[in-house]
């Protein structure tokens, strides 16, 4: 008699296929975006999908933006609609966390 698998196993395939059906809807509504300063993508991550937005233009120094969006937003009916709003406020944060001087800055 063989020896059976840890029932955590099968589990686990079972979530990576989940997983991947989430990271496949969610670049189906990355690939509608386009922007001439920024580009996306999105990759699986621990708890969800990771979306990160870069700065296109070489030759500055700028950091990668990131967000994860957990399954249970992803599986919402309205997630191409809390998508584009969640994008469109990261990327404003990310615009302000470009500036290299401001009065708010401490270390400055």
């Amino acid at each position: 008699m063989r020896p059976r698998k840890p029932r955590e196993c099968a589990a686990r395939r079972t979530g990576d296929a989940v997983l991947s059906e989430l990271l496949e809807k969610v670049q189906v509504e990355l690939v509608r975006y386009e922007h001439p300063l920024f580009t996306f993508h999105a990759h699986e991550a621990a708890n969800g999908v990771e979306v990160e937005i870069r700065f296109r233009p070489t030759g500055v120094e700028v950091h990668t933006y990131q967000f994860l969006l957990r399954p249970r937003e992803i599986e919402n009916k309205q997630f191409p609609w809390t998508f584009q709003r969640q994008l469109y406020d990261c990327l404003h944060d990310y615009v302000i966390e470009m500036f290299t001087c401001n009065p708010q800055r401490q270390d400055a």
